[in-house]
Order: C-alpha cells, then structure tokens, then sequence
C-alpha cells in the first residue's frame, strides 16, 4: 500500500530549499565525475563521508545519491564520444554511441542518452514509489542459487554480443571469466593466477580493461589507420530528433526501464549487469539485429534506460533491508552508519522523512540533469572538433589519470597498456571485445553464487533445479543460447539454398 503520508513528507523536503540545493550540488558533482574516465562516484561519495558528519542525514544521503545516478547519466558523454567508458554502467552504452559519432552524429547520440536517461530515471523512481514497501520482500527471495540462475541467463547474452563468429565470442568470454578469476579466492584465500606477482593479489580492476580494451585499443587503431577518414570529427550534427527516432526510442526506453529498475533491486545486480542485460534483450527482440554495434537508435537507448532505471532501484535493498547492490552504495550504507541512520525494514516507518526523501529528490534530480545536459551537448560535442593527435593525446592521459587515481599504482598503467594492446589484436582477428567484459563483470559473481549454493545444499547441485525462480532462469538462460543460434543456422541454410539454386 502507497504511504501517501510519507510521500508528502519527503516532497516537502525534496522541494525545500535545503533539498533543491543539496539535490543540485549533486547531480552537477556526479555529471561531472561520470565524464571523466576512472573517476567513478566511489571516489566521490568516499569523499564526501567526513563533509556530511554535521549535516541532516536526509540532506546527506539526498546529495550521496545524486553523485550516484548523476555519474551514470554524465558517463554517457565519455562513451560516446571517446570510447572511454566514464563509469561502469556506460561501457554497453559506446557499443552504438561511439560509432554514432564517428559517422557525425554526436549531437543526436548525446541527446538520445539524455533522454533515455532521464525517462528511465523517472520511471524507476515512479516505481520505486509504489512498489517500494512490497519489493523488499522480494529482494530477499533471491538467494545464492537464484543469482547463480540470473548469472547465467545473463551470460547467455554472449550469443547475441557476437557479430561474426559465435565461437570467437564465446573464446572471448572464455577469456574474460579467467581473467577475473585472478588473484586471491575469498572463500579459500589461495591465490590463483598471480604467477607470484603481490601486484595481482587483489586481482585486475574492471576500469583497467574497460579502458584498455576499449579506449586505448581505439587509440591504438587511430593511430595505425591514422590516413583513414572513417571518423568524421568536424561535423557534430544536430540535437533534434524526428518523430521516426522518438518512434525508435519509445520501445526500448519502456521495456528498459522496468527490466533495468527490477534488477536494481536485486542486490549485486546493479547498473552495470542491468545495462548489459537491456543491450541484449534488446538485439533479440530487433527485427534488425546486424544494426547493432553500427549506430543503432536501440542500441543506444536500452543501456542508458537500463541503468539509470537499476540506479534508482538499488536503493530499495539499500534502504529497506541495508543491502548494498554495488560498491558505491556499500559506500552510502558506511555513510548512513556514521550518521547513526540503520538502514532496514523499520526505516520506512521509524525515518519515513529520509526513505521517501530521498525518492523524491530523485524526481528533482532528474530534471536537473536533463536541464543540465540538454543545453550543454554542442559543447560537449566539440571535444570531436580537437584535431585528431590532440585527442589521442587527451584520451591517453584521460585513461592513465583514471587507472592510477584507483590504487595509485604504476603496475596497473602496464596492466592498462597490455589489454590495450589485446584490444587491439581483438578487433583485428575479429574476437568481440564485449563477450570479454561483460564475462568478467559475471563471472565472479556466478563463481560465488555457486560455491555459496554448494555449501548451503552440502555440494547437492539438484539446489539449482529444486528452487523454481532458479529453475525457471535455468531454462530461459538455454532457451535464450539456442534459439538465435539455431536461426542463424537457419538463415545461413537458407541463403546457402538460394545461391545454390541461382548459380
């Protein structure tokens, strides 16, 4: 049931003028971190922690959570524009936009992940305020053998990620899933992969590949194919979109939307997964799918309504049961506890104010960022106007300012440089670099779903069949793998057949 006497109270701090400041200081703080590479609202928020000890915990937690889903909505403009992932949940999003802007379409690239942000951004805190009091109870049905499920539906998305050969991809996937295996295992504290390097004991961090497989390896191919004109960097193109493209966004921003707000509120999930799983549901459901990966409208809109849509999400676990769906919102549960808030089920009753404060500014938030943005994205765009060497030059220091500002560690400038220069060999042989991270964003949270359902069921594997939510993902997961494999084989047969008979 919809607590209308919360949702007032939370209103009215949202719109006071406290609220309106605090909401503002930090969606303008995230947009901006999300559009440096490396950065990332951890940084920020970890940051903020000792700022907020004298504050009103709701005005604290109101500015936390708008460097949060600010830095989501702002890490578009790095994706797009670059291929330099700003955070996390943008790395789906340059799978489309970037080649948007190479063909001279920035402006409209920009503008669409504007708008998909803001609409998933809306409709999750829309859902949130009417699902809230009820999806806690949900969040905690999913247990160890559930997420080792939604893991391997979530994989299944390589099937789809692959826009040549399937077994190139699953190679690549195969190769991400070692590579996070890297360093100490946390259940058993051996180390595994290291080769006795104290650098790799805490394994690779996820920015390190992002931006080596895919800024880096860009610029490693600017700069071999530097005599090519496939990038049109003097033309921005203009910000309107035609009916034919609002037409084209209004499908995916719907379904991504709910689909990215329902797995936000799993915890673990989070933005990223969220943004991944919207890209490919998305390429199934297209009656186009080879348009993907070249520029499409969908492509573009499905990652940025998916993980702005989970962002919002994330707070349900966070705030009714004192989950934390990801790393930064474990930073937020630190904060809430120096401020002597406990998150958990009685929040909603015991602090109505704070719970349904921070859901409102969201609206608020929201809207700032899209005013903030809109105006904003001739500017923005003109970053493509910089001469071609400048650019490289700024992406390369963009890139080793991000990776060293994580652990202030020159081991991972080589660890940098080296998946930058496998990126480069993958797209040369033609190996997808996508199956390959979004392998390694799965792959250790699928290894310790598994180990945690072993040793609740004492090694019993049937703990995976007996549980039907488990079960059911089970069995779209290999429906999902087969089916389009299947039609491409179909569809190869068939053209095969049709050359035949007309030579």
């Amino acid at each position: 049931m919809i607590d209308f006497n919360g949702i007032l109270s939370g209103l009215q701090m949202a719109l006071s003028l406290d609220g309106i400041l605090f909401v503002f200081i930090g969606v303008f703080i995230g947009t901006l971190i999300g559009m440096m590479p490396g950065l990332g609202p951890i940084s920020a928020i970890a940051i903020m922690i000792p700022l907020t000890y004298n504050m009103d915990p709701t005005i604290a937690l109101v500015m936390m959570a708008g460097v949060y889903y600010g830095a989501i909505f702002g890490g578009s403009s790095s994706s797009i524009l670059l291929n330099a992932p700003g955070v996390a949940g943008a790395v789906a999003t340059s799978f489309d936009g970037y080649p948007m802007a190479k063909r001279g379409e920035a402006g409209k690239a920009l503008a669409i992940a504007a708008i998909a942000s803001f609409f998933g951004g809306t409709v999750s805190v829309v859902l949130l305020m009417v699902f809230a009091p009820v999806l806690s109870s949900v969040a905690i049905v999913f247990g160890p053998p559930e997420y080792f499920a939604l893991m391997i539906l979530g994989l299944t998305a390589i099937a789809s990620l692959s826009r040549g050969s399937t077994m190139k991809a699953l190679m690549s996937a195969l190769l991400g899933i070692m590579t996070v295996t890297i360093g100490i295992d946390a259940q058993t504290g051996t180390t595994r992969f290291t080769f006795g390097n104290a650098n790799l004991l805490e394994g690779i961090d996820f920015l390190v590949i992002a931006l080596g497989l895919f800024a880096l390896a860009e610029v490693c191919a600017l700069i071999i194919n530097r005599n090519k004109t496939d990038f049109d960097n003097k033309t921005i193109g203009s910000l309107k979109l035609k009916k034919k493209d609002i037409k084209e966004m209004s499908g995916p921003m719907s379904r991504q939307s709910v689909l990215g707000f329902i797995l936000g509120v799993l915890p673990g999930a989070g933005a990223t997964i969220a943004s991944f799983i919207g890209y490919t549901t998305e390429r199934k459901l297209a009656k186009n799918p080879e348009e993907f990966g070249k520029g499409s409208i969908k492509g573009l809109t499905a990652p940025e309504a998916a993980n702005n849509a989970a962002t919002s999400g994330s707070f349900v676990p966070l705030l009714s049961l004192g989950i934390p769906g990801s790393g930064t919102t474990a930073v937020m549960l630190g904060a809430l506890l120096v401020l002597n808030v406990q998150p958990g089920p009685l929040l909603m009753t015991e602090n109505p104010t704070l719970f349904w404060g921070v859901i409102m500014s969201m609206y608020v938030g929201n809207i700032f960022l899209l005013v903030l943005n809109l105006p904003l994205i001739p500017y923005i765009a003109k970053i493509l106007a910089i001469p071609r060497a400048m650019l490289i030059s700024l992406v390369i220091v963009f890139c080793i300012i991000g990776v060293y500002s994580i652990s202030f560690n020159v081991f991972d400038l080589y660890l940098l440089l080296a998946f930058g220069v496998i990126g480069y060999l993958m797209r040369m042989f033609a190996f997808p670099a996508a199956p390959f991270i979004l392998a390694f964003i799965l792959g250790g949270m699928m290894e310790q779903s598994f180990r945690q359902a072993m040793t609740i069921s004492g090694n019993d594997v049937s703990i995976l069949f007996t549980k039907p939510i488990a079960l059911s993902l089970l069995v779209v997961a290999v429906l999902s793998f087969f089916i389009p494999l299947l039609q491409s084989a179909r569809k190869r047969r068939k053209e095969n057949t049709e050359n035949h008979f007309k030579a």
